[in-house]
């Protein structure tokens, strides 16, 4: 339902416009709010507690948002998943981390890449798979089929296992980015900022695409299919990059300069708000395999988490300034 959700809270459930701009915004300031503290609860209570305390709020969000009506009711969803994303939100890179190191493997950031680019991949065939479940049986097929689903989330939480506390690095150049090991058991700014500012420019060049005058709905679908796919083929091939400082900053580098490409060149903006997309999804992957080969076990979650937030807070400064940038017809 990620495609109709906002078309179910207007025409369906009759919540006026602003009202439904308003508790999405809500959501949002909610999920930055909550990022770190549920990272704290995540480190010390269990990061597979945490994973199922988050599918259990989602959960609960689908079901408001299904049956709940009203602002209100559109409200207490939009928090509750608000709530859900922030408790997996570090849980799971902690976790997949951990479970590594526990076996003897080396490949987290393989398997965090490829399940990035999974993940984005598999987003595109659900919103379609959504739209034909409601054109054939309606909203409420929908829904419970994104309940469903959820469920399904909840129960592979609870088939997972608590691994042991994973070893920190005995060597201090074992610690990437950081030959002094003066930093290791938390994540830096240097390797958190680099993504986030990728993130930033990645949202604000897709929403500006969105909202372009001169835009047809079946173009911008496809742009938007495009920029999701360029993301996860990015994350596919930082799954194979260097998890150290240096190539953060030097793909931060070249994100600003396809930034500047496209603005100064508008017939290249569409294609590099795409490239933008594929840069970011290099990003990710290395940073978070930085940050979790740099964090000690009781503050995993947090180090990631923060860096979510930090993704968040410079998006949404982006997109708001973004909505200021004059449209051309």
């Amino acid at each position: 339902m990620h495609g109709l959700y906002v078309l179910w809270w207007v025409q369906e459930k009759h919540v006026s416009v602003p009202a439904v701009a308003a508790i999405l915004a809500a959501g949002d300031l909610a999920l930055t709010v909550l990022e770190v503290p549920t990272g704290w609860l995540a480190d010390r209570c269990g990061h597979r507690v945490s994973l199922i305390a988050g599918s259990l709020f989602q959960i609960a969000g689908m079901l408001f948002a299904w049956l709940a009506g009203g602002v209100a009711g559109m409200l207490a969803s939009s928090l509750l998943i608000a709530g859900g994303d922030a408790f997996r939100s570090g849980a799971d890179q902690a976790l997949l981390y951990r479970s590594c190191a526990a076996v003897g493997d080396a490949a987290f950031q393989r398997i965090e890449a490829r399940s990035r680019a999974l993940q984005l991949a598999a987003l595109v065939a659900l919103i379609l798979a959504g739209g034909a479940i409601v054109g054939a049986w309606g909203y409420d097929a929908g829904w419970a089929t994104e309940t469903a689903v959820s469920t399904i989330g909840l129960v592979l939480a609870l088939a997972m296992i608590e691994p042991p506390p994973a070893p920190m690095p005995r060597d201090p150049a074992d610690v990437p980015g950081d030959p002094t090991g003066a930093r290791v058991g938390w994540a830096p700014s240097g390797l958190i900022v680099p993504a986030s500012i990728l993130a930033a420019l990645a949202s604000a060049f897709t929403f500006l695409v969105q909202s372009m005058e001169t835009s047809d709905p079946s173009r911008i679908t496809t742009l938007v299919a495009m920029a999701a796919l360029a993301e996860a083929a990015g994350a596919f091939v930082g799954g194979r990059a260097p998890a150290t400082r240096r190539p953060q900053l030097v793909l931060a580098a070249v994100g600003l300069s396809i930034a500047a490409a496209g603005a100064l060149v508008p017939a290249a903006f569409a294609a590099s708000a795409i490239a933008l997309c594929f840069v970011m999804g290099m990003a990710t992957p290395m940073r978070a395999a930085a940050i979790q080969h740099v964090a000690g076990d009781r503050v995993r979650a947090r180090a990631a988490s923060l860096a979510s937030a930090c993704d968040k807070a410079l998006q949404t400064i982006a997109i708001v300034s973004a909505g200021f940038v004059p449209r051309k017809r």
